[in-house]
């Protein structure tokens, strides 16, 4: 048998018992955040580590835990792991990334469809009891077949988006990929500048990574470039968006409406865009299909028991750990 591994939060049963065929468990069976005390202690107890997005491994908790020799977040993202630090120290990081990119460009066309038709308001409005007799101009929302698209970052993801925006016959178009993209995975869409993009789309998807540079990247003078009848959509990082900036942008009229998969303090959100209509919340949940979320939890089990067995992990972000890796 392999060591202890640290499950910090509940996933699948079928992961949980595949890491139980070849090494010990500590699961935190509930859905609260480990305090970093607790976090460090029982981690002190453990060789690997299965994370989640709220769990934060930062330098402190790194150094605390000399026994730990893997963490396998089950996310792309790492937002919430000190990657440098663990480096210096030897601890293997693995993410689950691929899996995702389906689910999530599904779930950022449903924020769109339903912000453009209103989807929610109209859900709201039947359930109210206030729907007495239809209305020809009852909700009236916006068109999606033929209009334009622009897509801020093309990556896996936004490529899944443009993808799906073909059945549509949308005008395409992108900025931010980060590199050039051949003409092959185009998926028809013609690169354009961040402000041409901001101008000219009906539509904003958003679909960069969360960097020093993308902080705040949609902000008052992002907004004031758009469109009256742009709808824009968030499924990446919270903070890519100025939410102060979103609710004047909305309640001025600005921009038509939003739809929003993530928050800048989530699970915080902020209290203005709660009272407007014309944005759609949702709760963190663009990769949330049981499919997409059986395989991130099966994907980081053999992350990190690849790790404990002293194989290189499938899914290793960080391969300059190998050369100091813990044994």
């Amino acid at each position: 048998m392999l060591g202890k591994i640290l499950v910090t939060k509940p996933v699948f049963p079928e992961a949980i018992e595949l890491l139980k065929t070849q090494a010990s468990v500590d699961l935190n069976s509930d859905d609260r955040t480990l305090p970093k005390s607790e976090l460090i202690e029982r981690l002190n107890q453990a060789e690997g580590a299965v994370t989640l997005v709220t769990d934060t491994l930062d330098t402190e908790v790194l150094e605390a835990v000399p026994s730990v020799r893997i963490v396998s977040n089950v996310a792309v993202g790492l937002n919430n792991i000190d990657v440098a630090t663990a480096t210096r120290l030897g601890i293997l990081i693995t993410n689950t990334p691929g899996v995702v990119t389906e689910s999530t460009a599904d779930f950022a066309w449903a924020l769109l469809m339903a912000a453009a038709r209103r989807v929610a308001e109209g859900d709201r409005f039947v359930r109210s009891g206030e729907w007495k007799v239809w209305r020809l101009q009852m909700l009236l929302g916006h068109d999606v077949f033929g209009k334009t698209l622009g897509i801020i970052g093309f990556g896996n993801i936004g490529r899944a988006v443009a993808r799906r925006a073909r059945g549509f016959g949308m005008t395409v178009q992108y900025s931010g990929s980060g590199r050039a993209i051949p003409a092959a995975e185009s998926e028809g869409a013609r690169a354009v500048s961040m402000e041409t993009l901001l101008a000219t789309s009906d539509f904003i998807s958003v679909h960069v990574p969360l960097l020093p540079t993308t902080i705040h990247l949609l902000n008052d003078q992002a907004f004031a470039l758009m469109k009256p009848n742009c709808i824009v959509v968030n499924s990446s990082r919270g903070p890519v968006v100025d939410e102060k900036a979103l609710v004047r942008a909305l309640q001025s009229g600005k921009i038509a409406a939003a739809g929003l998969d993530v928050f800048e303090r989530e699970p915080e959100v902020e209290p203005e865009l709660l009272e407007l209509e014309n944005v759609v919340l949702a709760p963190h949940i663009g990769s949330s299909s049981r499919e997409t979320r059986l395989k991130m939890c099966m994907m980081a089990v053999e992350n990190v028991l690849a790790g404990l067995k002293g194989e290189r992990p499938p899914n290793l972000v960080n391969p300059e750990a190998l050369e100091r890796r813990r044994h």
